[in-house]
């Protein structure tokens, strides 16, 4: 009795691991507790009380769970083995460790229904959202590929392994016994793929927008929604226990899937419609949604479908993306994803029992069916990528992550056991399959697909390297519409003209939320754009379109891009390497008043900005936009010149604004009392760009050399403190010889690091400068990827 939280209870027959018994529940039940010592006397004990109870079990299923991972995580084991390890310590499989007596306390009879049934809403919340995050029309927008790929991958191990089962029907039945079963249970299970654990895996390992991310996804979005198709279905066809097929509930079953989102969509549109831009949707409005989940879940419990049929219809008929999409995985992505979600792992996987007698035969024919569904799986999707031309590497790091498992099996396997389809020996070799797959898939798309490897640059793609007049091609980043201004002042900058014409492509970078799918939307070439999606981006496409037909020689192309925050890079490393970019703009993270308090810091911005150093596949400029240029006036442009790589691409880039009559070069070459006379090849690199603006650009009468003697950090930053307000603009280079006495000193007090010690001074608003800046980085090449901050 002190291992149940019920009144009393019978055993009434038990018999092959079934047993039946009849308890008596109290009305009303103990919820909370009158404490250990009051509780003593009501019987209201914490122990017996259900409140406590499931406040107890939680924090020791998490207190378990993050320790596992602490030490699991060092060997690159997701969060999900972690989850299932505090399944199998708290479930009977570990009762060596003489923990029984503790864990009948913990999860007394009876406790554990009302645990599951908590977490079991946490699953349908965590399906809810996912299915919220899909674009459901792209099922209409993929090719031929993605269909092909999916359903080959989908069918092709269901027939060879049924075939398999057929023809050897005796042998494995005389094999595995009345378990026979439970191989058709493997094979179709393994043979799908879940859509939800794929948006995971690739969320986890940072391939949500790269190449094979994007066809990864897709892919498991075909297959996902055939094969949920096929099993509802099968499900509503299922005979009633006199044979007779129950047609009126497969008529309600269709009734409910078409009606879902012939009512909840124009809902959906309304309630969008009903939020003004810009400002969140109102809370009734996501409280409805959320109790119309849950019955949703009710509902489908009544026609005999798993409770989570009906919130993945209903999430499929929800618009992603802002706001109403954004809004709910905002409310239900922390208690859905990162409360209940392990809580569901873990009990689910406390019904695993390693302590029963296990027969070897059949263990071991479930595994060589398991390993053949996936072998079977890998082949068709390399070979199907093959036949689309694609590499082998890269068609078999698309066959691993399509085979991923994750929580969607565990929920599976788990349904299929409480309905007593699956032995307890088949379901802890499934349960365990799962771990064990989940673990190596990461590992093997780790080690075969870099998304990096191919912005590693052999070919030299900066601002020296093009030839004079050749076009100057731009990838330039806009996060906020305060940042169209300062770039389209650059430009105008540069001195675009019929004779040195100037391509921008204008990326707009909006965080992802509400989406699991990332979008790229090249504005010159869509036909149609959602409504939310337009309204976002409107304001960046008109500025750059007006700009580009006010502005001769400036051809200007708008996309919009919805990624997550730390991986944008490769959405502008991509952009960056198809368009042969020279150089990609970066706006900083943050702005200053003219009275020099910060109105905005945005981490993310420089988070991505820092990355892009490290991997872009051009030049790259930081831009810190003050006071708008003057238009009509002279232009006062500065280059602090120290020497280096980067000093020398912002030398040549000063050098083509310097061909605009209305901008005045000054070129501040800061040189100490011991730099004559060295003769290396950096000096040599800078003795001849330093040499064009002395000679051959100083006919122009609007550049001046100056050459200013500076021996430490103190006499760099005294000078530069009496230059900051004679001029509009600078140009500086970020990295420069760590043994230049004119910088000396002057990184340790450096705040951005990314800007250089120069850059970050004239930045400053302590200079008291309006001047906008740019600090340059010259293209890092393989040899010199080694940006750290």
């Amino acid at each position: 009795m002190n291992a149940t939280i019920f009144q009393a209870y019978a055993l009434l027959n038990a018999s092959n691991h079934d047993e039946t018994y009849e308890v008596c529940i109290r009305r009303p039940p103990f919820i909370v507790s009158d404490g250990f010592w009051s509780g003593q006397k009501s019987g209201r004990t914490p122990m017996k009380s259900t409140l406590p109870l499931f406040e107890l079990q939680i924090m020791v299923i998490f207190a378990i769970t993050h320790i596992c991972h602490f030490f699991f995580k060092r060997l690159g084991l997701p969060l999900f083995f972690s989850q299932v390890m505090a399944g199998l310590i708290l479930g009977p499989s570990f009762k060596s460790l003489n923990l029984n007596h503790y864990k009948e306390m913990l999860f007394p009879f009876g406790s554990q229904g009302i645990l599951a049934g908590v977490a079991s809403i946490g699953f349908a919340f965590f399906t809810f959202v996912t299915t919220v995050q899909m674009d459901f029309s792209m099922i209409t927008r993929t090719g031929n590929r993605v269909w092909s790929i999916a359903l080959v991958g989908l069918v092709a191990p269901v027939v060879v392994c049924l075939s398999c089962l057929s023809l050897f029907d005796q042998p494995l039945k005389n094999v595995m016994g009345p378990d026979f079963e439970d191989l058709k249970v493997t094979v179709l299970s393994n043979s799908v793929t879940s859509f939800p654990v794929i948006a995971c895996l690739l969320n986890d390992m940072k391939l949500v927008n790269s190449e094979l991310g994007r066809l990864a996804l897709a892919t498991a979005l075909v297959s996902d929604i055939t094969s949920l198709s096929v099993i509802t279905t099968a499900t509503a066809l299922d005979q009633d226990v006199d044979g007779k097929m129950n047609l009126a509930r497969l008529a309600l079953f269709f009734a409910f899937v078409i009606l879902i989102p012939l009512i909840s969509r124009p809902a959906m549109f309304f309630i969008i419609k009903r939020t003004p831009e810009g400002r969140p949707v109102k809370d009734h409005y996501i409280f409805a949604i959320i109790g119309t989940v849950l019955i949703l879940g009710w509902i489908s419990l009544l026609l005999r479908q798993a409770f989570i049929v009906g919130p993945f219809i209903f999430g499929l008929s929800v618009p992603e993306g802002p706001p109403l999409g954004s809004a709910l995985v905002k409310k239900l992505q922390l208690f859905g994803m990162w409360f209940f979600l392990p809580i569901f792992v873990t009990t689910c996987v406390m019904k695993v029992d390693f302590s029963i007698d296990y027969t070897w035969t059949v263990v071991l024919t479930i595994v060589a069916f398991i390993i053949l569904t996936h072998v079977i799986k890998i082949v068709a999707y390399v070979i199907l990528s093959l036949c689309y031309k694609m590499p082998f590497r890269d068609g078999l790091t698309i066959a691993f992550i399509l085979n991923c498992r994750g929580v969607v099996e565990i929920f599976l396997y788990h349904a299929v056991y409480d309905v007593k389809v699956l032995s307890s020996q088949s379901f802890s070799v499934l349960m365990v399959s799962v771990t064990i797959i989940a673990s190596l898939t990461r590992m093997f798309v780790k080690y075969l697909y870099d998304p990096a490897r191919k912005y590693t640059g052999y070919q030299r793609r900066n601002v020296m390297s093009l030839r004079p007049g050749s076009e100057l091609r731009i990838v330039a980043c806009v996060h906020k519409t305060s940042h169209i201004s300062p770039i389209t002042d650059f430009l105008d900058l540069c001195h675009p003209t019929e004779d040195n014409p100037i391509t921008v492509d204008v990326l707009h970078l909006i965080e992802l939320v509400g989406r699991s799918m990332p979008v790229f939307v090249p504005h010159r070439l869509q036909k149609s754009v959602s409504g939310s999606l337009k309204s976002y981006s409107d304001k960046v496409i008109l500025g750059f379109d007006l700009y580009e037909r006010e502005t001769p020689g400036v051809s200007a192309n708008t996309y919009t891009v919805i990624s997550p925050p730390n991986l944008m890079k490769e959405d502008v490393c991509i952009l960056a390497l198809d368009k042969v970019a020279s150089m990609i703009i970066l706006p900083f993270h943050r702005r200053w008043s003219s009275d020099g308090i910060i109105e905005s810091d945005d981490k993310n911005i420089r988070s991505t900005n820092l990355k892009l150093l490290e991997r872009a596949p051009c030049s790259i400029g930081i831009l810190i936009g003050r006071d708008s240029l003057p238009k009509d006036s002279i232009l006062r442009l500065a280059i602090v010149f120290l020497g280096g790589d980067d000093d020398r691409e912002a030398l040549c880039l000063a050098k083509r604004a310097a061909k605009d009559p209305r901008v005045n070069l000054v070129v501040y070459h800061l040189v100490g009392d011991d730099d004559s006379g060295t003769s290396n090849v950096e000096d040599i690199l800078d003795r001849s760009v330093l040499k064009d603006v002395k000679q051959d650009y100083s006919g122009l009468g609007n550049i001046t050399y100056r050459e200013v003697s500076s021996n430490d950090g103190t006499q760099t930053s005294d000078f530069l403190r009496k230059i900051v307000n004679g001029h509009d603009f600078f140009m500086v280079g970020t990295r420069h010889e760590n043994k230049q006495p004119q910088t000396s000193g002057l990184a340790q007090w450096s705040e951005f690091p990314e800007l250089g010690s120069i850059g970050d001074l004239l930045a400053s608003p302590d200079f008291g400068g309006k001047a906008s800046v740019l600090a340059v980085q010259q293209q890092a090449s393989s040899s010199k990827m080694t940006w750290r901050f």
